[in-house]
């Protein structure tokens, strides 16, 4: 799988921007600030349909435009397919497949796969839980794009439950009875738990695939630290296995949440928030028996950040079509080790994008097509 010509307009600072690749590396070199990780931002929203570098569609529109157009000529197999994202703030987004409207922009989801490692990665190992989460479900609907309609679904129960919780408390604090609020709330219950078992399902069966390949990966980059291990920690009570050797059953997870969901009624209530479901869960990273968070020297916090990436690189890669690489501005934060290791996988891709501020901060292995990126303009020079 490779990417044959990207095209960009309103997007970032890019009023317009074109620009064909081709298969194997691909460097980009710019100055900081003159929008090359624009570029790679839009190859990695075609993936995902999300920024790896803001929550919010707003960011990507160029100030003063309407909407953001990005098109990409995708090839895999010998086939090739262009697709194009319209991004409106306030606004349904509109997707075409070969000049042909789709009826949902997660319809293209599956077409190209990325993954895309950049200095945003550090808060995968010193961020807050949810920035795990999120990694999770990316990788998750990269890896089976039904996951992304499962992960709205829930997102759409989890704020229509909390609404209800909020709107229980604030009856409760009033001292007025609603016994139909509380029947409703059942009725959600319901709804949270299925939906909610199969996001966590699917993320137990996800770490469970990707743990050995994030361990050795990691013991590639940083042979003389401690293991490194990662764990899915559900906040509910689940079978022991779970998440390891046996794989998810639904019908169990579902109980699970409704269970958990029975216990903490009264504190969802005084509350107003849901308090249990994956919303809440953790992706545990250690290494040996401590946790890297807190505990991790910034070397290895970038090791296990960089093991995440290609461990997911290498799950995707034996489980279908191979992912486009993006190192985005990278190089420049890794010793000579680490970047020894990381070019050795970019190698093996079919196709590497990497965008660097100077030239000789990318390895001489991965020096292929070269380009410059400057003054509102991008250029091939060799």
């Amino acid at each position: 799988m490779h990417v044959r010509h990207l095209q960009v307009a309103d997007f970032r600072s890019w009023e317009r921007a074109d620009l064909d690749l081709e298969p194997g590396p691909s460097v980009l070199v710019g100055r900081n600030g003159q929008g090359k990780t624009n570029l790679v931002e839009a190859v990695g929203y075609v993936a995902t349909l999300s920024s790896h570098r803001v929550a919010a569609d707003a960011p990507l529109v160029r100030h003063g435009a309407q909407r953001a157009i990005v098109r990409l000529a995708v090839v895999n197999d010998d086939r090739e397919l262009t697709v194009e994202l319209e991004i409106t703030p306030g606004k349904a987004n509109r997707a075409r497949v070969n000049r042909g409207a789709v009826g949902r922009p997660r319809d293209v989801l599956g077409i190209l796969r990325t993954v895309l490692f950049a200095p945003e990665d550090l808060a995968l190992v010193r961020g807050d839980p949810g920035e795990r989460r999120r990694f999770l479900d990316d990788l998750l609907v990269q890896r089976a794009p039904r996951y992304a309609g499962v992960r709205a679904d829930y997102d759409k129960v989890l704020r229509q439950r909390n609404a209800l919780l909020k709107s229980a408390a604030a009856n409760r604090r009033a001292r007025r009875a609603d016994p139909e609020a509380l029947s409703t709330l059942d009725v959600w219950d319901g709804h949270l738990a299925a939906h909610g078992a199969q996001l966590l399902a699917a993320r137990l069966d996800l770490v469970a695939a990707l743990r050995p390949r994030v361990a050795e990966a990691y013991a590639g980059v940083a042979p003389e630290s401690a293991p490194a291990r990662i764990a899915y920690r559900a906040g509910v009570g689940l079978p022991s296995g779970y998440g390891d050797d046996m794989p998810a059953d639904l019908a169990v997870v579902s109980d699970a949440l409704l269970t958990a969901m029975a216990e903490r009624r009264d504190a969802e209530l005084e509350r107003g928030v849901s308090l249990v479901g994956p919303h809440r869960d953790e992706l545990e990273l250690a290494l040996g028996d401590l946790p890297a968070k807190g505990y991790a020297s910034h070397g290895e916090s970038w090791s296990f950040a960089l093991a995440l990436r290609l461990g997911s690189y290498e799950l995707l890669r034996a489980e279908g079509s191979e992912p486009v690489l993006i190192l985005d501005d990278v190089f420049a934060e890794l010793d000579r080790a680490r970047r020894e290791r990381l070019a050795e996988t970019a190698l093996a891709a079919e196709q590497v994008i990497v965008t660097a501020a100077v030239a000789e901060d990318v390895p001489e292995e991965l020096d292929g097509a070269r380009y410059r990126v400057a003054d509102g303009e991008v250029q091939r020079v060799r």
